[in-house]
């Protein structure tokens, strides 16, 4: 069995994370991903910084891992003339710079489209390629408070919460399907597409019901951890330091099995019967099952829950997901191996396909400029002579 997008090639041009998500994501299915950097640019997540646990570029490693990587200097003209040589030979050319700055070196897709005229290019922007805000500059927290999706997000007495990976990932996932459809609409007609995406307006496309609400003359609130119908629904303190267990409760009968383990006699109260009493005095249910959780460890204790038919799980972390036996079982989570031979966890791709050998991740991130030899020897014919001349040139620098 082949991957789903065997045979497919992105010249790569994205930088930072949503647009690098959108090719990763794109990679996993097994399309070919060759990332356009140079010394002079390398992407700035390349550069080390401490997160998650360690002192190393580990938001370039999530996104990278797959890709082939190729320097070119797109500043230059003879730059420009043999990224569109890769561009020929590529089904998607992907971008994310502000709107502009690819024409301005040559790339924009009228260009790029001479080069490649059924080719499929994605840009993906702040606010878009038109329209009077195009000119804005933006990254993950912009995209949310704009978009509205922050103002939505915390406890109602606190202030609404930045929302960063998760908006690029999220405008990523919005890019690599909308590509999917460009591609399955050339697979048809034979013509390419320019797919523009707004992260802004991929962020208000998440408000569903808030914005539905407010055209209706309502003003929807932060309303942190809570639902608007089920109670008890959040995350309560579990034992040992830091440790947390998420509950949703979502019928009657799911209440008394919840409340017969909690054996609390402060909720045995008749009135917590009913679904709207419990909503409304939520606060008092909250302390006395956060007394209540405190008291156990958060995974013994969820699979208690689960066992009653209680919706429950401990809130887990990083290490604790990466080494999951389940996601490790369905290829979600995979080891791969970095250039210096070290192994290393990588997301996966995170459904299953009947007809296809899933993942095309295959190993870590690439070196800046690992796969030179394959693309410009392989795939665009060079000989050593020019090579060294356009690296003598600093074309490919």
């Amino acid at each position: 069995m082949t991957a789903p997008l065997s045979g497919i090639r992105i010249a790569d041009f994205t930088v930072h994370n949503a647009g690098p998500f959108a090719t990763h994501l794109l990679a996993q299915l097994g399309a070919e991903v060759i990332k356009v950097e140079s010394a002079m640019r390398p992407d700035a997540f390349r550069k080390p910084h401490p997160v998650y646990g360690r002192m190393g570029p580990a938001t370039f490693d999530q996104v990278s891992a797959g890709k082939r990587s190729v320097r070119i200097n797109l500043k230059k003209p003879e730059g420009a003339a043999l990224a569109k040589r890769l561009v020929a030979l590529s089904d998607i050319a992907a971008e994310s710079f502000r709107p502009g700055v690819m024409a301005r070196l040559g790339l924009g897709y009228a260009a790029l489209r001479a080069a490649r005229p059924d080719l499929v290019m994605l840009s993906i922007s702040s606010s878009g390629q038109t329209g009077p805000d195009a000119h804005f500059a933006g990254y993950a927290p912009l995209f949310g408070a704009w978009g509205g999706l922050g103002q939505m997000t915390g406890y109602p007495d606190g202030p609404p919460v930045e929302m960063r990976h998760v908006m690029d990932h999220t405008v990523g996932m919005n890019a690599a399907v909308a590509v999917l459809a460009a591609l399955h609409r050339r697979t048809a007609t034979g013509e390419g597409a320019l797919v523009d995406v707004s992260a802004r307006a991929v962020a208000a496309s998440l408000l569903g019901e808030a914005l539905l609400l407010a055209a209706a003359g309502t003003a929807p609130q932060r309303v942190g951890n809570a639902h608007p119908r089920m109670a008890p629904h959040g995350v309560y303190p579990a034992a040992g330091e830091d440790r947390w267990i998420a509950i949703a409760v979502a019928s009657d009968s799911e209440w008394r099995a919840l409340r017969d383990l909690v054996g609390d006699r402060a909720l045995t109260a008749p009135r917590f019967e009913t679904e709207a009493v419990r909503h409304a005095e939520s606060a008092t249910i909250d302390a006395v099952l956060a007394g209540w959780t405190a008291r156990h460890e958060a995974n013994a204790l969820a699979a208690r829950l689960q066992a009653a038919g209680i919706a429950a799980h401990a809130s887990w972390t990083t290490p604790e997901i990466a080494a999951d036996p389940h996601l490790r079982s369905c290829g979600a989570i995979l080891a791969v191996t970095e250039p210096d031979g070290t192994g290393r966890a990588a997301v996966g791709v995170p459904v299953r396909l009947s007809k296809s050998s899933g993942s095309g991740i295959h190993r870590g991130t690439p070196r800046l400029g690992e796969d030179e030899d394959h693309v410009f020897g392989d795939l665009l014919g060079m000989g050593r002579d020019e090579r060294q001349r356009l690296e003598a040139d600093e074309i490919i620098y």
